[in-house]
């Protein structure tokens, strides 16, 4: 065969090919304000066919553009801040000193989950103090528009479709309904798992419960490398998973301080 009578047949094995790709196949189109959120939303639904239970889609058609997730979104700036000046921020302080009795008070569940996972009280306490005021302030935004919301957006788009065939799994589960609420990014629970993190770490049980709550955080860190026993400060071996939980470096100090700290006899 010549090399002209060749790739005369690849290029029409290429033509044929494409001829079977469905018209619809293209990701649904991303945009930057509310004028196409219903728009991608029809793109998406007939994308996530097949991937997607009709049950799940139904409640995602429930979902409204979430201005207040944008604006949690654009307005981080805390993240620049130094470590003494985010700690302050976040009452580093009072998160120690509850952190303290928790320990205490909760000791038997504290020591399960060390002897399961590795993971001593001390950074459990911190990411849940930091995240919620310890179960406090878990959020009030719809939790499928919001993790909608930022599947459309252009900013981190293909991160967070990903949450969000996650969220639509999670309805099919009875995890999460079209009224659910929670942080402003998606995050549910008392440490605010993202839906992803709940498919993958979740033990089990609701993460508005305290013990399910920890444990699938515990197991969380255990996924990202934690070894029991060795230290978990900026340097040390397990401050590897402690940077799995959060991209900012400032906040992944915060935790590895606010922990020792509470860790300390």
């Amino acid at each position: 065969m010549t090399d002209h009578t060749c790739g005369k047949i690849v290029a029409a094995a290429a033509i044929a090919a494409l001829a079977l790709v469905p018209v619809g196949a293209q990701a649904a189109q991303c945009g930057n304000s509310a004028g196409g959120f219903e728009a991608w939303k029809s793109e998406f639904a007939q994308e996530a066919k097949g991937r997607a239970s009709a049950a799940s889609l139904a409640a995602l058609a429930t979902t409204s553009y979430s201005t207040a997730t944008i604006s949690a979104d654009r307005g981080q700036r805390s993240f620049k801040l130094s470590l003494d000046q985010f700690l302050a921020k976040r009452g580093g302080p009072t998160i120690v000193a509850r952190g303290r009795k928790l320990k205490v008070t909760n000791a038997a569940l504290f020591d399960s989950i060390e002897q399961r996972y590795g993971v001593p009280p001390g950074p459990l306490l911190a990411i849940w103090g930091m995240e919620t005021g310890f179960g406090a302030v878990k959020g009030n935004v719809n939790t499928l528009s919001a993790v909608a919301t930022l599947a459309y957006d252009c900013r981190r788009s293909e991160y967070f479709t990903d949450q969000l065939y996650a969220a639509l799994k999670l309805v099919d589960s009875g995890v999460l309904n079209a009224s659910t609420r929670g942080a402003a990014h998606g995050e549910v629970g008392h440490t605010q798992f993202l839906p992803k993190n709940v498919l993958q770490y979740g033990t089990g049980g609701d993460l508005n419960n305290v013990g399910a709550a920890l444990s699938s955080t515990a197991n969380f860190l255990k996924g990202h490398g934690w070894r029991a026993g060795a230290g978990y400060q900026p340097g040390e071996p397990n401050f590897a998973a402690i940077q799995g939980w959060n991209a900012a470096s400032v906040y992944q100090r915060a935790i590895a301080t606010l922990g020792r700290q509470i860790d300390a006899p």
